[in-house]
């Protein structure tokens, strides 16, 4: 860690985080919410994580820690209840997030080889993915730093062809017509598709992990917060114009787990349809192997500031015990739950994380000497979307509600649990004496 990391390491880090396996497991189920509006649903979620990028790069100037989010909730709310809520709240959305991208890897998957038919190639292969890349973690950390140092250059290459090559094939369309804004979904439900796939732009908060080992922090972190975000954002929003304007809604439909791929196959046949299934299993791959470590190390930094049982500081075969955790739990998650209810439960939880730090960048404006117009903005539109999320979501689909508020309401139980034990535990032993 003596090597400093420039602005370039910096800014691919964040690229890396959010171009990862978000966009092949979400494209489908946002145009099947906007419709022909579905690259303004891409804008609207991208704004939202541009404004709370902010606050982002003012708390990671002023306290750089390797912690990130958890730093910054501890230093704007103190170690209470409501911060290892919100705390154990990102370790849970790191493992939902886990349970995205094995589950757009097992839809991606059975394309290039089945192996029976039906659900079990879907089960076999999105368990299978985590199980690797679970015994990759445990036998080198240089090994998942290397996949990731590959994974983003080529995933980035093919989706940027697939950019190139689609605006191209555009021409003559006929389905290029589906985005006129007669084809949109209302304002509303535009903004519902943006928020409920706003877990493929949580991505750029591990910058903030990265914070004290970055060269001129003053001056590389915006630079790498902005130019990543605006990166993502165009890169989405022209994905989803080939998307939309490639393939009639009906297909999409069809292909909604792995409509991207679909969506190679008018301009470059199945060549096309095969390079971008690989390229989403490369993708969802490293990004699995990336939030493995990044989910154990979460549940290390909130144990090491008590919020969580130091129990959680151990080291199982040299990692850290939740690492098992984390895998296993995110095991359950994908063989449990639909593909719009784990994305539905990652942005409700990162929305939620993101008002927060939100706040925590209002109320430490002036320590941080940073503007408390844009953090307050920032929080009110993260609780508007969340609402309007909530609300449109228990219409539609109520199960995925139930499931969201329950792992909020339920990692707040367990911190607020956890807190009465210890404090118990600490009176003890004075009871005693007294005795």
């Amino acid at each position: 860690m003596n090597k400093k990391i420039g602005l370039k390491e910096a800014m691919s880090i964040g690229i890396g985080g959010m171009v990862g396996g978000g966009i092949f497991a979400v494209l489908g189920l946002a145009v099947s919410l906007a419709k022909g509006g579905t690259p303004v649903a891409f804008l609207f979620a991208g704004l939202l994580a541009l404004i709370t990028s902010y606050s982002y790069v003012k708390l990671s100037i002023a306290y750089p820690d390797r912690g990130g989010t958890v730093r910054f909730i501890n230093q704007g709310f103190g170690e209470t209840v409501f911060s290892g809520g919100i705390n154990n709240l990102l370790w849970v959305s790191y493992i939902i997030m886990l349970s995205l991208y094995a589950s757009a890897f097992g839809s991606y998957a059975p394309n290039l080889l089945k192996i029976s038919g039906g659900k079990t190639d879907f089960h076999v292969y999105a368990s299978g993915i985590i199980i690797l890349a679970s015994a990759v973690n445990y036998y080198s950390i240089k090994v998942v730093g290397a996949i990731e140092s590959y994974a983003v250059i080529i995933k980035l290459i093919i989706l940027l062809s697939f950019v190139g090559i689609g605006i191209y094939g555009l021409v003559g369309n006929p389905n290029l017509e589906q985005l006129a804004p007669g084809d949109w979904e209302s304002p509303v439900m535009l903004l519902t598709g943006g928020m409920v796939i706003f877990v493929a732009y949580e991505g750029f908060e591990l910058i903030a992990n990265a914070a004290p080992d970055i060269e001129n922090p003053e001056k590389n972190l915006p630079k790498a917060y902005y130019y990543s975000i605006v990166f993502v954002i165009l890169l989405y929003f022209i994905i989803a114009v080939v998307t939309v304007g490639s393939l009639p809604f009906k297909e999409i439909a069809t292909a909604q787990d792995y409509v991207l791929a679909e969506a190679a196959r008018p301009m470059l046949g199945k060549i096309g349809f095969s390079i971008i299934t690989v390229a989403a299993l490369i993708s969802t791959f490293s990004a699995i192997n990336a939030s493995l470590y990044g989910g154990s190390r979460v549940s290390f930094e909130i144990a090491e500031d008590d919020e969580l049982p130091h129990q959680l500081t151990y080291k199982l075969w040299n990692q850290p015990v939740g690492l098992l955790i984390t895998a296993i739990a995110t095991l359950v998650l994908t063989n449990s739950l639909n593909l719009e209810s784990i994305s539905t439960a990652g942005s409700v939880g990162f929305l939620l994380i993101f008002a927060v730090v939100n706040l925590a960048g209002f109320r430490l404006s002036d320590k941080i000497m940073g503007n408390k117009v844009v953090p307050a903005v920032g929080f009110v539109l993260c609780a508007v979307a969340l609402f309007v999320l909530v609300q449109q979501q228990f219409v539609s689909n109520k199960l995925s509600v139930i499931i969201s508020v329950s792992i909020v309401v339920g990692c707040f139980a367990m911190e607020w649990i956890y807190k009465r034990v210890e404090k118990a535990r600490v009176k003890k032993p004075s009871g005693k004496q007294y005795q």
